[in-house]
């Protein structure tokens, strides 16, 4: 069915046509104004995350080995996020069967929140008691299963300040904290660094989550960038330095004619005065060799009163 368009309708469209396009070469055609989110401000970018995490991969690394050495199990944790979102978003997340316990992060003085799944309690418990490492089921702890489970807590947090040492952060586990007391260690709005981890055992798995406060992920951004800056720029001082150090180095030198083989009674009727053949063009070179490395054909002269050698080709050429 086709559609017939009224007079005023093809006039608009007559109008349209004859009408100039915009110039976009101009400025105030490209200009485009975006309302600013005040709530974005200081929100962690993707390249200082990927920074983050890298730090947080030798972590994981090193507690797998650590726990997995100390436990006599296989023990594997490996980061799965990095993320910044409220610390009440953070709360919300925790089961309500599980562990939580404060860290002091010194020298800043400022509380962080580490959440261990109550999963991995059972096997890791019945493993430090010289069991098997069987699983359990999901309940409070007593009193002997969470100093237990505390010393895991002390464990980690060691690791954590040996990972995080570039950025000067000291770990310190204070105690367990109650469900109901989580919230009060940081505002319920204040934005966090929330880093989890998923942990496998052979009958278990859990996770650990961490959230820093806003003013502990400062601190690191700020002295991550500042290292990295001030590894870029030194970087050429540096290398100058070690070469000028390599450079004063002494290796052990020798100038000497290639191997060959000898007939084991021409050695045993040495005698002085004894001519012994090598089997060798007269015109062979000895080698010049440093720290046990052939380097160039050379030959042997004297200049003065001592023995030198005079470099005739590099080795390279020498087979070319």
């Amino acid at each position: 069915m086709e559609k017939t368009l009224k007079q005023n309708e093809i006039d608009a469209l007559f109008e349209a046509a004859r009408s100039p396009a915009p110039d976009s070469s101009r400025p105030e055609a490209r200009a485009r104004v975006v309302a600013y989110n005040f709530s974005s401000a200081g929100q962690i970018s993707n390249d200082q995350l990927r920074a983050i995490s890298m730090l947080n991969d030798l972590f994981a690394r090193n507690l797998t080995h650590n726990l997995a050495a100390w436990l006599r199990t296989r023990f594997q944790v490996n980061l799965v996020s990095a993320e910044q979102i409220q610390f009440n978003e953070f709360v919300l997340r925790i089961p309500e069967i599980s562990y939580v316990a404060s860290v002091r992060l010194e020298p800043l003085g400022a509380l962080s929140v580490l959440q261990l799944d109550l999963a991995l309690a059972p096997p890791v418990i019945d493993l430090l008691l010289g069991g098997e490492g069987k699983d359990g089921p999901l309940r409070e702890l007593t009193d002997i299963e969470e100093s237990i489970l505390g010393s895991v807590v002390e464990v980690i947090c060691r690791e954590l300040t040996a990972a995080w040492q570039p950025v000067g952060l000291s770990f310190n586990f204070e105690r367990r904290q109650m469900q109901t007391q989580v919230a009060r260690i940081m505002s319920v709005a204040e934005k966090t660094l929330c880093l989890s981890f998923e942990i496998r055992m052979p009958h278990s798995s859990g996770l650990l989550n961490l959230a820093f406060p806003a003013v502990v992920a400062n601190t690191i951004l700020r002295r991550l960038t500042s290292d990295w800056g001030r590894r870029r720029r030194h970087a050429g001082e540096t290398r100058a330095r070690m070469e000028a150090a390599a450079r004063r180095i002494r290796f052990g030198g020798s100038l000497q004619l290639p191997a060959v083989r000898l007939a084991a009674s021409s050695i045993e009727n040495l005698e002085p005065g004894t001519i012994l053949r090598l089997d060798l063009a007269a015109n062979t070179l000895p080698v010049w060799q440093v720290g046990g490395q052939p380097l160039s054909q050379a030959q042997a002269i004297r200049q003065g009163p001592h023995r030198a050698a005079r470099v005739e080709r590099p080795i390279g050429e020498a087979e070319a």
